[in-house]
C-alpha cells in the first residue's frame, strides 16, 4: 500500500482508506465540472450561437482559409459557399433543454480538465518515489496543453470538415437535409472531445514506456501498422473524403513520431540511472 503523509509522519493506508481518498478526489473533480457547467449553462448565447453553431456558418474561419486555398489551386466548389444547405431542428419536447444540459456538462469537463488531472495526480503521486515525482513534473501542464490543442484541432478542423461534407451530401435532390439538434451537437461534441483525447498520445506513450510496456524499437517496428490505424481512426472521426482524412491524419502521425522521440528519451534516462546505480 502507498504511504501518505499525515501530520508530518508517513503512515500505511488500508484499501478502504485508499477508496475514501479516491472518493474525495472524484467528488472535488465532479464539483469543479458542475460549477463550470453551471457557468456554461448561464452563458447559453455564447455557447450555442457562437461556439456550437459557428461551424454552420460560411464565415467560419476554417471555411475562409480553405476557400482561399481552394481558389489558389483552382478548385473552389467544395469550400467556397455563402450558406450550408441544411437546417437544424428539435423534434422532441425536451430536446432543446436536454441539449442545453449536456452541452454545458461537456463544456464544464473541457474547461475543468486541468483540475481533474490535478486531482488524479494528487491521488497517484503519494504512491510514487521522490525521483519518479520529480521526473513527472510538468505532467499536468503538458497534458492540459495537449488536450486543449486537440480540442482546438477538433473544433477548427475536424468539425467544419465533417459539417461541410455531411451537410451538403445528398443522395437525391428529392431529399432535404433537416438535422436534429441532438445529432448536430453529438457530431460537434464527438469531434472535439475525441480529438482532445487523441492528442494525449505522447503522454500515454510516456507512461507505457516508464512501466516497460512499450519501447522505441516496438514503436518503430509497428509504425506501418500505426499508419493503418491512424487512417482508420481518421475515417471514423472525419467524413469519408480523401482530403479530410489526410488533413486529420498528418497531425496524428506527427504525434506518433513525437511519441517515439519521447520513448527514446525515457529509455536513455532509465539507462543512465542504471549505470549510476551500478557504479
Amino acid at each position: 500500500m502507498a504511504k501518505r503523509k499525515s501530520l508530518g509522519t508517513e503512515k500505511e493506508m488500508s484499501f478502504l482508506d485508499h477508496l475514501e481518498e479516491l472518493r474525495w478526489h472524484l467528488i472535488r473533480s465532479t464539483l469543479a465540472v458542475v460549477i463550470l457547467a453551471t457557468v456554461a449553462f448561464l452563458a447559453k448565447d455564447f455557447i450555442f450561437d457562437v461556439l456550437i453553431f459557428g461551424p454552420k456558418h460560411a464565415d467560419f474561419p476554417t471555411y475562409q482559409i480553405l476557400c482561399q486555398m481552394a481558389q489558389a489551386v483552382g478548385v473552389k466548389e467544395s469550400f467556397c459557399f455563402t450558406e450550408l444547405p441544411f437546417r437544424i431542428q428539435s423534434r422532441t419536447m425536451g430536446g432543446q433543454f436536454s441539449a442545453h444540459i449536456w452541452t454545458s456538462i461537456t463544456a464544464g469537463f473541457i474547461v475543468a480538465f486541468p483540475y481533474v488531472l490535478y486531482e488524479m495526480w494528487k491521488f497517484i503521486s503519494p504512491g510514487l518515489k521522490m525521483k519518479e515525482r520529480k521526473s513527472a513534473r510538468g505532467f499536468i501542464f503538458i497534458a492540459s496543453v495537449l488536450f486543449f490543442i486537440g480540442v482546438l484541432f477538433g473544433y477548427y478542423v475536424v468539425t467544419p470538415l465533417s459539417i461541410n461534407f455531411l451537410g451538403t451530401y445528398q443522395v437525391s435532390g428529392e431529399v432535404h437535409n433537416d438535422f436534429d439538434l441532438s445529432s448536430y451537437i453529438s457530431l460537434v461534441r464527438a469531434s472535439v472531445v475525441a480529438s482532445g483525447l487523441i492528442f494525449e498520445l505522447p503522454i500515454l506513450i510516456y507512461i507505457l514506456t516508464k512501466v516497460g510496456v512499450v519501447t522505441p524499437v516496438i514503436l518503430k517496428k509497428y509504425r506501418k501498422f500505426s499508419l493503418v490505424i491512424v487512417l482508420v481512426l481518421s475515417a471514423i472521426i472525419t467524413p469519408p473524403d480523401i482530403a479530410s482524412q489526410i488533413i486529420v491524419s498528418v497531425p496524428i502521425l506527427l504525434l506518433y513520431e513525437i511519441s517515439i522521440f519521447i520513448s527514446k528519451a525515457v529509455i536513455r534516462k532509465q539507462e543512465r540511472l542504471l549505470k549510476k546505480q551500478a557504479k
